[in-house]
């Protein structure tokens, strides 16, 4: 895939700016609110859900990739590379064939996006661990997705409402 030099520098934009968030969420306490290990709210994956829908699944899959390596690196745990790869790559595809049926808003999408990244980092505790045990947990991190996509997908329709009224949206669409 050939991109512009404005595609490519928008791109970077909002892989900075999931970098960001996901830094920003790791410094609220989430746990205290909402005792469940491994919960997040996600909030990269605004950027990721706002991607897919401006850019395309291409240009989305990238920003997606670029994070999670960049992130791993930058936190010095290549450890949960495997675990943002399987779980963001999962989101992707499901939100990706879900945005194709047109039959969701981008609530729906970003739920479903929610859970397939669960599931995907479900299979890569399976994978790491060599055991089944992690598929038990599942179900809580798949109904906790229902509440965490929401949020996402809120923020990213308000996102999309606020670009609305500005001239900025000839920025991403060419």
């Amino acid at each position: 895939m050939k991109l512009t030099a404005k595609q490519l520098t928008v791109c970077a934009l909002l892989t900075a700016m999931a970098l960001a968030l996901s830094y920003l969420e790791n410094l609220f306490p989430l746990a205290l609110a909402i005792p469940i290990p491994g919960v997040k709210l996600g909030l990269a994956n605004i950027v990721t859900v706002f991607a897919l829908y401006a850019l395309g699944p291409a240009q989305a899959l990238m920003i997606l990739t670029a994070r999670c390596l960049l992130g791993a690196m930058f936190a010095g745990n290549m450890n949960a590379l495997l675990f943002s790869l399987l779980g963001g790559v999962a989101a992707m595809l499901v939100m990706t064939g879900l945005v194709r049926l047109g039959k969701l808003s981008v609530y729906g999408v970003s739920v479903g996006g929610a859970a397939a990244h669960n599931c995907g980092q479900t299979a890569a505790a399976v994978l790491t661990l060599g055991s089944a045990a992690p598929l038990y947990y599942l179900p809580v991190l798949l109904a906790v997705s229902l509440a965490t996509g929401a949020v996402t997908g809120l923020a990213a329709a308000c996102l999309f409402q606020a670009l609305g009224h500005t001239n900025l949206h000839h920025l991403i669409k060419e």
